[in-house]
């Protein structure tokens, strides 16, 4: 029986090991047919970027060991023209997977010491006459960490014409997540630097090289408007969006069918699809690999969220708790299955994606924590997606930043203890939990004292906790307009809840009780109640909530 590979990225190492292998091997076909001098391939983290990356490697590179061997069960192996390329080329291979720091310097001194390991790996080099002393020397101090930052930002073109010079073949380059430091230095204050040596060292290695074969780089988004790539019209881009490529990382169902009938896994498809299914690339229909796996080896502990749990998440939920009205409004939308119709922007400036909420969204798509219902291309070239949450998986790490929220204001007792009196009609223990909560989390969202940022936060915060028991619906019509909050319960012999919410008007002079009656007024003169009596509810609550900056009142 084959070994699961979970966290095993090395090719050699899993057909060595007797790790069991899905076979993607014709990317390398698709690779070597492509003319583009230089190929970007961004994807979602742990959808097989390195693995892939690392196969190319071992296929490629010319080295005293023939590793065609490793060819020779998989699909490449038939394509002998293909194959008669295997074992070719010099090869440079960088990984920024793990570059992520808090501060600049050790930020740059991580990826040097990236760039002087891979120097050191060639460092034969330095026993041929392919340099003179004074390239030799600068060549020890890259590999040793001593030289100036200017021979780094020249690394990827010098390594490149020594390696050229050795084999008199030119040089194949692959940069695996290129963009994690940029995110890192976007994360934690030190973007502009990141972004200067990236710009320099990509540029210097891939624009008008003459010793460059073939580039591959992988990350997770293009961000192209950095200039990081500008002047390289040697580029192609082919993100989850391009049906190019689209079946090499992550898997088909074919392919976990076959994963589960090796490792006799009893599942039902339906429920695997529903936490780990989802994600399209291109017109390809995707499964998370890395859940599939864990999934495989925990079988008997059930369907867990194993994705989200490999990262911080930190980026998107600065993005999310930091949106305004609106994008906490989609996500409403969102979380209840629903879609939403969005611009998407291809070529995201990292620093300006939380400038906007198409930014927003298209950092969510391109990360693979939404997924493209419909596409269309308008004819002014702009792409409109229609987006939606792409599985349960996914949807629990959405609950579990909405449910953040609320803990960084009450602790579980008090929240809990909030939802439970609301909902039981203790209203008196409702209003004083929630009035305190109000202050504290204000102030977290940081909205300048706007009640509707907030009660926005609010709805998705009870959409998620009450959902088992209770249909969160707002912004809905029922009677004579749209109310704010419907609680609905799913046995109708519990209370019905419904809310409005009111801002004080002080160009009218109104109070917060005055506040509180209108709206209160309003529930009843629209007539908000018949959608529950119509689902057969008698037993309502009606509660107006009027806000004045910090200061809140709950009538009922």
């Amino acid at each position: 029986m084959k070994k699961i590979p979970i966290g095993v990225t090395d090719f050699k190492e899993i057909l060595n090991g007797n790790y069991y292998l899905v076979d993607k091997s014709l990317l390398i076909k698709e690779i070597i047919d492509d003319g583009s001098k230089v190929i970007l391939l961004p994807r979602p983290r742990r959808f097989g970027k390195t693995m892939n990356m690392s196969m190319l490697k071992y296929f490629f590179e010319k080295t005293d060991e023939d590793n065609s061997f490793l060819f020779k069960d998989l699909n490449i192996y038939k394509y002998k023209n293909i194959m008669e390329r295997q074992g070719k080329y010099p090869v440079i291979y960088l990984t920024f997977k793990d570059e992520k720091y808090l501060q600049w310097n050790d930020c740059k001194s991580g990826m040097k010491f990236i760039i002087g390991s891979e120097f050191k790996r060639h460092s034969y080099l330095l026993e041929s006459n392919v340099m003179d002393d004074e390239e030799k020397s600068i060549y020890k101090d890259i590999m040793n960490l001593k030289a100036e930052d200017i021979y780094y930002h020249k690394s990827l073109l010098s390594l490149s014409m020594y390696l050229w010079k050795y084999y008199n073949e030119k040089t194949i380059i692959f940069i695996d997540e290129y963009d994690v430091p940029i995110q890192s230095g976007y994360a934690n204050g030190y973007y502009e630097e990141v972004i200067s040596f990236i710009r320099n060292f990509l540029s210097g290695g891939l624009k008008d090289n003459i010793y460059l074969e073939k580039g591959i780089l992988t990350g997770i988004l293009r961000v192209a408007k950095e200039s990081i790539f500008s002047g390289l019209n040697n580029l192609s881009v082919y993100s989850i969006l391009k049906n190019k490529y689209s079946s090499y990382f992550g898997f088909s169902e074919s392919e976990i069918e076959e994963i589960f009938k090796y490792y006799k896994v009893e599942f039902k498809l339906d429920k695997v699809k529903s936490w780990y299914n989802g994600y399209v690339f291109g017109d390809n229909i995707i499964y998370n690999p890395w859940s599939i796996l864990n999934y495989v080896n925990n079988w008997d502990e059930g369907l867990q969220p194993y994705w989200i749990n490999t990262s911080s998440n930190d980026l998107v939920k600065k993005l999310i708790t930091k949106g305004g009205q609106q994008i906490k409004n989609e996500l409403e939308d969102l979380i209840q299955n629903k879609s939403i119709s969005k611009e998407i922007n291809e070529n995201i400036e990292m620093k300006e994606v939380d400038k906007s909420t198409e930014n927003v969204w298209s950092f969510l798509l391109l990360s693979g924590y939404l997924k493209t219902v419909n596409k269309i291309r308008k004819a002014d070239g702009r792409l409109v997606c229609e987006l939606a949450i792409p599985n349960l998986e996914v949807k629990y790490l959405y609950n579990e930043i909405i449910m953040s929220w609320f803990k960084e204001s009450l602790n579980n007792d008090e929240f809990n203890l909030m939802l439970n009196s609301l909902v039981k009609g203790d209203i008196e223990t409702f209003d004083a939990i929630f009035a305190d909560y109000v202050i504290k989390s204000f102030s977290y969202f940081d909205i300048g004292y706007e009640s509707e940022n907030f009660y926005h936060a609010f709805v998705l915060g009870i959409l998620v906790a009450l959902n088992d028991k209770y249909i969160i619906k707002s912004n809905r019509e029922s009677g004579y307009g749209r109310y704010d909050i419907m609680i609905i319960p799913k046995d109708i012999e519990k209370i019905g809840i419904i809310i409005e919410f009111k801002k004080v008007n002080k160009r009218r002079k109104e109070t917060l009780d005055i506040a509180a009656e209108n709206a209160l007024a309003q529930i009843k003169n629209m007539n908000y109640k018949q959608e529950l009596l119509e689902l057969g509810v008698k037993n309502i609550i009606e509660l107006g909530i009027a806000f004045e900056g910090k200061d809140v009142m709950v009538l009922s």
